[in-house]
């Protein structure tokens, strides 16, 4: 483990390089240059943020929660120009770590608009160690609902995602688009961008079953307006082999 890694238990911490902002109802909360990431679990880090860097006002609010591996966290309220918001943020001054003590957590829910540079990023931080690979392929890729066949197309694009199965994305015109219909279903990955969902009549009801992403971020640009599907919810057969989790 060299210097810039600190672990104990299943906590890992790392500084980070981005300029990293954000911002509740257009106010500025904090603006750094000297973020940490931490893994709180495995699967994605957390921000940290200098105290010396956050502009808002942390308010105390008295509540304590333990940590077994961070040690005791404050809470406390964030408050901006014309907004407060309850319990936003932790600071964790007794921590075990040091890198920690003089860092404050924020709820990334509880603010309004999170930035790395100069791009919005949402739903949660980009770890440093995932990579997106979106990959041309000629291998046969059918998915079924039932006995009816809503793709079927030998040039599908697979997307490989670090720690995570391979998703195959289909071009609109080997999708029988007449069987699906728009969703309001929408929702955001911070590695590929905002979806829009398609449904179809499954089991008595409509579900949603695929998604696309229009305009997705640069690291993802190659699976733009095609369509991938739900494969518990759908059969996805790719060279005759169904995909499982």
């Amino acid at each position: 483990m060299n210097d810039a890694t600190t672990a104990r238990g299943r906590v890992r911490i790392e500084p980070g390089a981005k300029r990293l902002r954000a911002f509740v109802d257009g106010h500025l909360v904090f603006d750094t240059i000297r973020p940490l990431y931490v893994w709180e679990i495995p699967y994605f880090p957390v921000y940290y943020v200098p105290a010396d860097d956050v502009v808002a006002t942390l308010v105390a609010t008295g509540e304590v929660t333990r940590s077994p591996s961070r040690g005791d966290g404050h809470q406390h309220d964030v408050k901006v120009a014309i907004a407060t918001v309850p319990g936003a943020a932790t600071t964790f001054p007794d921590s075990p770590f040091e890198e920690l003590r003089d860092h404050v957590r924020f709820e990334w829910d509880a603010l309004s608009a999170w930035f790395e540079e100069d791009e919005e990023v949402f739903t949660h931080p980009r770890s440093p160690y995932v990579r997106i690979d979106v990959l041309p392929s000629s291998r046969h890729v059918v998915v079924k609902a039932g006995d009816t066949v809503l793709a079927d197309s030998t040039h599908a694009h697979v997307l490989h995602e670090t720690g995570l199965r391979p998703v195959w994305y289909i071009p609109r015109l080997d999708v029988r688009m007449d069987l699906l219909a728009p969703s309001n279903t929408i929702t955001h990955c911070p590695y590929k961008g905002t979806t829009v969902h398609l449904s179809a009549p499954l089991d008595g009801e409509t579900k949603d079953v695929a998604w696309s992403y229009p305009t997705p971020l640069p690291e993802s640009e190659r699976v733009a307006g095609l369509v991938a599907f739900y494969d518990d919810r759908v059969t996805v057969l790719v060279d005759g082999v169904p995909v499982t989790k």
